[in-house]
């Protein structure tokens, strides 16, 4: 299994769907299990942290019509450009973002607080020179969209955890930022969401997260290092 595919890919598997949104994996087979997510509002469907395929557009197509991608992360910039541009919208990147655009061959807005207009609230959750991640909250439906600090792919979790904290912040986790939220669902960036019990979730991954570390850590190591 590769740790990355970067090719386009030529179909993906969908995860996530609810009454506003989807969400897919563009390559099911890399380790990553990068996750990419379309929210609709009122007919408007916001993309977000895209990994492009073929027959994409026909899933965002149920939604509505697309009216802008977002780059959640800093390093999440993916094919946000190639998607943005084939639907002639701009990229849009929270105001604390700095030194992104110079990866992105695309038209670029920005927001604060709010994402254009939409409702949905977006929250600072690191914002340092060497990582910048906003936070979505949609109240619609206690939906809590996070790209990174949080994931389910096998990397992220300890034993049974269902949510997991990312390996870099498990010493520290975000309980000030991400522990405010009491979400019915939670999408990420790597892996399928949490669809129900959402906030039990959150909470055990916040609170367990440095005592279940070096179960962590113990597993990367038996993961990526030769033996």
């Amino acid at each position: 299994m590769s740790f990355r595919i970067d090719e386009r890919a030529t179909e993906f598997e969908e995860i996530d769907r609810y009454d506003h949104g989807v969400g897919w994996i563009a390559h099911p087979d890399e380790e990553m299990q990068r996750a990419s997510h379309a929210i609709e509002v009122d007919g408007d469907v916001w993309v977000i942290d895209p990994v492009d395929a073929e027959g994409l557009d026909e899933l965002l197509a149920e939604f509505g019509d697309v009216a802008g991608v977002v780059v959640l992360l800093d390093r999440h910039t993916r094919d946000a450009a190639t998607i943005a541009n084939r639907h002639n919208v701009p990229v849009y990147l929270h105001d604390s973002f700095s030194g992104v655009t110079g990866d992105l061959e695309a038209a670029v807005a920005r927001f604060g607080d709010e994402l254009s207009d939409t409702g949905i609230e977006a929250r600072s959750v690191v914002d340092n020179r060497f990582w910048q991640e906003i936070a979505l909250y949609d109240p619609r439906d206690d939906t809590l969209v996070v790209p990174e600090s949080v994931g389910t792919g096998d990397y992220f979790r300890a034993g049974n955890e269902r949510l997991g904290i990312h390996p870099m912040r498990r010493l520290v986790p975000p309980r000030e930022t991400l522990g405010q939220f009491d979400p019915e669902r939670i999408l990420v960036g790597h892996g399928a969401g949490v669809l129900s019990n959402a906030d039990v979730a959150l909470e055990d991954a916040l609170q367990n997260s440095r005592r279940r570390a070096p179960g962590v850590y113990a597993g990367m190591v038996r993961e990526f290092l030769p033996v």
